[in-house]
């Protein structure tokens, strides 16, 4: 009887055991229970925009599926809590968590922060991520934004954008002069030492502009967002290759004080999130931009045009002028520039025997 009793209790506690595991198991989170952060998100897009306004939704997406639903992020598109440009200062003073935007937006508050996104015939976007991760780029932008109580983290990139949208042929350097462009950043320093006239506008109010005559051209990202906002209807030359933007870094930025309070395992998630959904905007970038640029051209018959080559040489003159009086002043810039820099001369001479090499082989007959 006592033999018997003890197969039985022991059939028992196996039982539940198992019972208990499979529960587990089936649930799919290891965490239930645990403490739920519900964090904001503003951002400098429209809600849901193809694209860049995708970036933040898919970080907040893969954040939830992470962490089986213990930190949900809410996003709001540009000016439904915050202004478009009004993000950094909103997680910088805590208002919320958590934003997404370019850091160029911000260089009248941190110069340095125009090199996280892009530079004039800088790094591309593959180069970017090279400089960031594994040349000494995140770190430097850490030190950067730390006085602003933040961290930021690479968000998306759009890959080599357009030069933009022109209502007038440009042939030469003079077709610039008196042209008002939105366009901005260092480019925009760069087109008003050509002669041009530059404004700063949010995305969503370019197409207004452009049709009222408010500007004569304007740049956005590529094909496939500029066929969506249909700038096509208020422009007659779409012209190439993005000078100005060859691979622009869109940012995750983090309210410092907020992070702290998060476990490891949370910290971990945002960081990888980040890491995800950089890699996929500029994935979606590469799969769509051809298709919308066809039919930009084949039914829209939009008139694609490669900015002339003397037009670039000088662009590119100017554009070494204006970086060196842009840093001359600050510190930080010039920290940063040297590591940009440093790091553009090692990578363009890989390139050239590298992917340079490989495209310009592909398109041999």
């Amino acid at each position: 009887m006592k033999k018997l009793l003890v197969i039985g209790i022991t059939l028992v506690l196996i039982s539940c055991s198992g019972t208990e595991q499979t529960n587990v198991e089936d649930s799919g989170c290891f965490s239930t229970g645990s403490k739920t952060y519900k964090w904001t998100m503003v951002t400098t897009w429209p809600k849901n925009f193809p694209g860049l306004g995708m970036g933040p939704e898919n970080f907040s997406k893969y954040v939830d599926e992470m962490t089986c639903g213990r930190m949900q992020i809410k996003v709001y598109g540009a000016g439904e809590f915050v202004p478009a440009l009004g993000v950094f200062d909103a997680v910088s003073q805590g208002n919320v968590q958590l934003g997404h935007g370019a850091s160029y937006y911000w260089t009248g508050k941190v110069k340095s922060s125009q090199f996280f996104t892009a530079v004039p015939f800088g790094l591309t976007a593959q180069e970017m991520n090279g400089w960031l991760h594994y040349g000494g780029g995140m770190e430097l932008w850490e030190e950067a934004y730390a006085p602003f109580n933040l961290i930021p983290l690479a968000g998306g990139n759009s890959g080599v954008q357009m030069a933009g949208w022109f209502k007038k042929e440009i042939n030469s350097l003079d077709d610039l002069k008196g042209l008002k462009m939105r366009i901005p950043g260092l480019a925009g320093e760069v087109f008003t030492r050509a002669g041009a006239e530059t404004v700063t506008l949010p995305g969503n109010e370019i197409f207004l502009s452009l049709q009222q005559g408010v500007v004569d051209a304007a740049e956005w990202v590529g094909p496939y967002n500029d066929l969506t906002f249909g700038f096509h209807q208020v422009s007659d030359y779409y012209y190439y290759p993005g000078w100005h933007e060859p691979g622009s870094t869109l940012e995750i930025i983090i309210n410092k004080e907020a992070y702290e309070t998060l476990p490891d395992d949370l910290k971990a998630i945002i960081k990888y999130a980040a890491k995800s959904a950089n890699q996929e905007m500029l994935d979606e970038y590469t799969a769509r931009n051809n298709k919308a640029l066809t039919e930009l051209i084949e039914k829209h018959n939009v008139d694609l045009r490669k900015l002339p080559d003397s037009v670039l040489i000088e662009l590119k003159k100017i554009t070494n002028e204006v970086m060196e009086d842009f840093i001359e002043d600050d510190p930080m810039a010039q920290k940063v520039y040297k590591s940009y820099n440093e790091f553009k001369e090692q990578v363009i001479n890989y390139h050239r025997i590298s992917e340079k090499a490989y495209i310009d082989t592909r398109e041999l007959d």
